[in-house]
C-alpha cells in the first residue's frame, strides 16, 4: 500500500482512539466502543481525509466527516451481522452476541446517531452540501442492503440487478467517501465527480474480484475456504451469469445443486458448480468485468487535475486493492 494512504490510515486510527465513550448509560456504549476497536482497513476515512488533503494539503480539515463516514460504516455491519446471525466479525464475537440482540439494534442506531454529529461539524458553508451528500448515501446502502435480503428469496435476480445491488451496498461509501473529502478540500466539481466515478468503479470491481475469490480463489491468499456462496447458494455474479447461460443437462444439473434441500457432500457441490462455472463462461465474464471496472477506475483517476504524484497514489491504491502490480 502508497505509504501516503498509510499515512492517512494511522492518522484515523489515532483520531478513533482519542473519542471518548464514556457516557452514561454505559451499557449503550460500550458495544460502540467494542466494534470500533475491532480494527479494520480504514480504507473509506483515509480516502476522505487525502482527497481533501490532495486539494487543501490539510487532512485534518475533512477528520470529522471521516470519522463519520468510519462510524456510520460499522454501524451497518453490527446491523447486517444482526440479520444475518452472524457470530463472528473480524476474529471476534459480533455485538448481537457477545451482548443481545436489543443492545445490538439500540447501540447501532445510537452510532448513525453520532455518525450524523460528526459529519456536521464541517464548516458552516459546506453543511448542506456535506450533509445531503451523507443522507443520500446512508439510505443508498440502506437500499442495498434490502435488495441484497430480497434476492435471497427471489429465483429471477438479473446480472444488472446484482451490479446494482452491489453498487449500493458496497460502491457509493467508498465513492462518497472520496467526494466528500474533496469538496471539503475545495475541489472543483469536475474532480469530485471524477473521484466519486473512481470509487463507485473500484468498488465494484473489487466486490466482483471477491465473488472470484470465493470460487477461485487459493485458501491460503484468500483467508477462507473457497465456495462460501456456493454452499448457500448465494446469488454472485458467477451463478447469475452460469444460470443465464447454461442450457440442457448444464442448466437442470445447476438447479439441481441450487434446489436441493440438503446436500451430504459439500465439497462435491462446490466442485460441480464450479465446473458449471467454467463450462459456461461464467468464470472469464467475472474476470472481464473486474478487469472493466478496474480500467474505468484508473482512467478516472488519470483524468483529475492534480499533479502526477498524486494521481499515482489512487492508482496505485486500485493495484493494491486488487491484490494486482503495477
Amino acid at each position: 500500500m502508497d505509504p501516503k494512504v498509510k499515512e492517512q490510515i494511522a492518522l484515523i486510527e489515532n483520531a478513533l482512539s482519542r473519542l471518548n465513550w464514556k457516557d452514561n448509560p454505559q451499557s449503550l456504549y460500550d458495544p460502540i466502543e467494542y466494534v470500533l476497536s475491532l480494527g479494520g482497513k480504514r480504507i473509506r476515512p483515509a480516502l476522505c481525509t487525502l482527497a481533501c488533503e490532495f486539494y487543501s494539503g490539510d487532512a485534518e480539515k475533512a477528520m470529522s466527516a471521516a470519522l463519520g463516514l468510519e462510524i456510520f460504516h460499522n454501524f451497518t455491519l453490527l446491523h447486517d451481522d444482526i440479520m444475518d446471525r452472524a457470530d463472528t466479525r473480524r476474529g471476534q464475537a459480533t455485538v448481537h452476541k457477545k451482548w443481545n440482540d436489543n443492545a445490538a439494534i439500540l447501540s447501532g442506531d445510537a452510532m448513525l446517531i453520532c455518525a450524523y454529529q460528526h459529519m456536521s461539524q464541517v464548516e458552516n458553508h459546506l453543511l448542506s452540501n456535506i450533509m445531503t451528500l451523507f443522507s443520500k448515501v446512508a439510505l443508498e446502502v440502506c437500499k442495498g442492503q434490502q435488495l441484497d435480503m430480497s434476492f435471497e428469496t427471489r429465483d429471477n435476480v438479473t446480472v444488472d440487478e446484482y451490479i446494482e445491488m452491489i453498487r449500493l451496498k458496497t460502491a457509493v461509501l467508498l465513492a462518497t467517501s472520496l467526494e466528500i473529502g474533496a469538496i471539503i478540500g475545495g475541489a472543483p466539481s469536475s474532480d469530485s465527480d471524477l473521484l466519486y466515478n473512481y470509487g463507485i468503479n473500484l468498488g465494484l470491481a473489487f466486490q466482483l474480484r471477491d465473488d472470484y475469490l470465493d470460487a477461485f480463489g487459493d485458501p491460503k491468499e484468500f483467508g477462507k475456504q473457497i465456495g462460501g456462496d456456493i454452499k448457500c447458494n448465494k446469488k454472485t455474479f458467477l451463478l447469475l451469469n452460469a444460470l443465464k447461460t447454461a442450457e440442457g443437462a448444464t442448466a437442470e444439473n445447476l438447479r439441481n445443486w441450487i434446489n436441493a434441500n440438503e446436500v451430504n457432500d459439500e465439497k462435491a457441490k462446490i466442485q460441480a458448480v464450479l465446473d458449471i462455472y467454467r463450462e459456461t463462461g461464467a468464470d472469464k465474464r467475472c474476470e472481464e468485468a473486474i478487469q472493466d471496472f478496474f480500467e474505468k477506475s484508473v482512467v478516472c483517476a488519470k483524468s483529475l487535475q492534480l499533479p502526477e504524484y498524486k494521481k499515482d497514489i489512487l492508482i496505485n491504491l486500485a493495484y493494491h486493492l486488487m491484490g494486482r502490480k503495477k
